[in-house]
C-alpha cells in the first residue's frame, strides 16, 4: 500500500511551485465559469494502492455515470502530489481527487480547494477526529473517504512455536517487551515496524504525549512523556528484540511478518489484503496496542476526496464524491481493498461482517490523527529520518530538534 505504508519525503506544493504557493487563483481573480449542463465529463485523480482498488474506483465511477448521465475519467497517479501541484499551478486541476492530509493544508491555504462540507447534510457521520483532519479555517472542506488504524499483529506459528499463548498477548509495554525478548532467536525478530512517526508515534501517544497540542497551534515534541516513550522504544532496539523492517532486509512490517523474520509488526488494517495477497497461508491474529504510562494510543490515517476550486463542474464533482462516500459504496471498498469506512455507521457494519479486524476498528475510539499543518511533511521527513538513527541518538536530542523545526514550521503555516 504506497500511500500508506509510510511518510516518505514527498515533492511538495512549497518546493516546487513557490511562485505560485499551490493556489489555483494565483494572479487571476476571475472566478470559474461553472458547467450546469446536465451531461458533463469530469475527471478523477487517484493514487492506488493496487488493482483492487483501482478496480474498485473505477466501477464505483461508472455505477455513478450509469445513474447521473456524466461521465467519468479515472486516472491513475504516478506522484499525485507532484501532479497535483503542477495541475493546480497550470489552472487545469482535474475535478476531483484524492488529498494526502500531509498535502491538505497546503492545498487549502493556497486556495486550491473547494470546500464542500456545509453541502453534507449527514457530516456528523464522520468521526469527529476524521473531520477535524480535513478541517481548514474553521471550514470542513473535503470528506475522508475512508479510514485505518494501527494494531499489533502477531505471526501465530511463531507466537505458538515460542510456548505463548492468547493469554501472552501483550496489554502493557513491560509484557510487550518480555514477548518481544522470548520471540527474538535465530532469524526471528519479537517486533518489527517502520522506522517512522506513522508507526513508533504510538509510543508517544500510549506515553501520553504528541507533536502539537490538539489544534496543531503549539508544539509539545520536547517533553517528558515523548522521551519516555522514544527511550522505551530505544530500549527494544538496542536490545535486538526489536528491528526496523530495512534492518531485516524487508520494505514494511507485513513483509517481515509474512516472510518470518518477524513475530509481530505494528501496522494497519491494510495489513489484510496485503497478506491475503502475498502470503495468504500465513496464520497471524490482530490485537490491540499494549497501553503505555497513560493508557492506549494507536495512530489513524485517511485521505479525503477533493474538489478542484478552478473545476467547471464542482456541482456535479460534489454530487459524485457523495455517492464515493455512501456507506453502500465504502463498504464494497472495504471488501476490495481492505480499507475501513470513515463513516461511523457504516464501520459498526464492517466490525460486524469484519470480526477479525476488531482491533483495527475498537482502535477508532482512542486514535490521534495526523499533523495537518501547511509545510509540515518537512519537519516530519526529517523526524523520520532521525528515529531511523534511534538506537545511536539521544531520543532528547530528536526531541529538540523536532520541537525547534515544528515551532518554525508553526509560525509559518498557522
Amino acid at each position: 500500500m504506497p500511500h500508506r505504508l509510510a511518510t516518505a519525503a514527498l515533492v511538495t506544493c512549497a518546493a516546487m511551485l513557490a511562485a505560485t504557493g499551490c493556489s489555483s487563483n494565483f494572479g487571476d481573480d476571475k472566478k470559474t465559469e461553472q458547467d450546469t449542463g446536465s451531461q458533463q465529463h469530469l475527471t478523477v485523480l487517484i493514487a492506488s494502492s493496487g488493482d483492487a482498488e483501482t478496480k474498485a474506483v473505477k466501477a464505483a465511477a461508472a455505477a455513478y455515470a450509469k445513474q447521473s448521465g456524466n461521465t467519468v475519467t479515472v486516472q491513475l497517479a504516478k506522484d499525485i502530489n507532484q501532479q497535483l501541484a503542477q495541475s493546480f499551478a497550470g489552472h487545469k486541476p482535474p475535478d476531483a481527487f484524492y488529498v494526502n492530509s500531509d498535502q491538505f493544508a497546503n492545498y487549502a491555504k493556497g486556495g486550491s480547494l473547494y470546500a464542500y462540507g456545509d453541502q453534507i447534510k449527514d457530516a456528523d457521520d464522520f468521526s469527529a477526529q476524521l473531520r477535524t483532519s480535513f478541517t481548514y479555517d474553521g471550514k470542513l472542506v473535503c470528506l475522508p473517504k475512508d479510514t485505518s488504524t494501527l494494531a499489533l499483529a502477531i505471526n501465530d506459528d511463531l507466537w505458538k512455536k515460542a510456548g505463548l499463548t492468547e493469554k501472552d498477548y501483550p496489554t502493557t509495554w513491560a509484557q510487550l517487551k518480555t514477548v518481544a525478548d522470548k520471540l527474538t532467536k535465530g532469524d526471528v525478530t519479537g517486533l518489527v515496524t517502520a522506522a517512522e512517526h506513522a508507526r513508533l508515534g504510538v509510543f508517544m501517544r500510549q506515553a501520553g504525549g504528541w507533536i502539537t497540542n490538539d489544534d496543531q497551534t503549539k508544539m509539545t515534541a520536547d517533553s517528558a512523556q515523548n522521551t519516555e516513550a522514544l527511550d522505551y522504544v530505544r530500549s527494544l532496539l538496542k536490545s535486538g528484540s526489536m528491528k526496523y523492517a530495512s534492518q531485516v532486509d524487508t520494505n514494511w512490517g507485513g513483509e517481515a511478518l509474512g516472510k518470518g523474520k518477524a513475530a509481530m509488526t505494528i501496522e494497519g488494517n491494510w495489513l489484510i489484503g496485503g497478506m491475503k495477497a502475498d502470503y495468504p497461508d500465513v496464520k497471524y491474529t490482530a490485537v490491540p496496542l499494549p497501553a503505555g504510562p497513560a493508557g492506549e494510543g494507536t495512530l489513524a490515517f485517511s485521505q479525503c476526496w477533493g474538489v478542484a476550486q478552478e473545476s467547471a463542474h464542482r456541482a456535479a464533482a460534489v454530487d459524485l464524491v457523495k455517492y464515493l462516500t455512501t456507506s453502500e459504496q465504502m463498504l464494497k471498498n472495504a471488501d476490495a481493498f481492505g480499507v475501513m469506512p470513515s463513516r461511523t455507521s457504516a464501520l459498526a457494519e464492517y466490525a460486524t461482517k469484519n470480526p477479525d479486524a476488531k482491533a483495527w476498528v475498537d482502535a477508532s475510539a482512542h486514535a490521534q490523527g495526523p499533523v495537518t499543518v501547511a509545510g509540515f511533511e518537512k519537519v516530519l521527513t526529517q523526524f523520520n529520518t532521525d528515529l531511523a538513527a534511534l538506537p545511536n541518538t539521544d531520543p532528547k536530542k530528536i526531541l529538540a530538534d523536532l520541537q525547534r523545526n515544528g515551532e518554525q514550521a508553526l509560525t509559518k503555516g498557522n
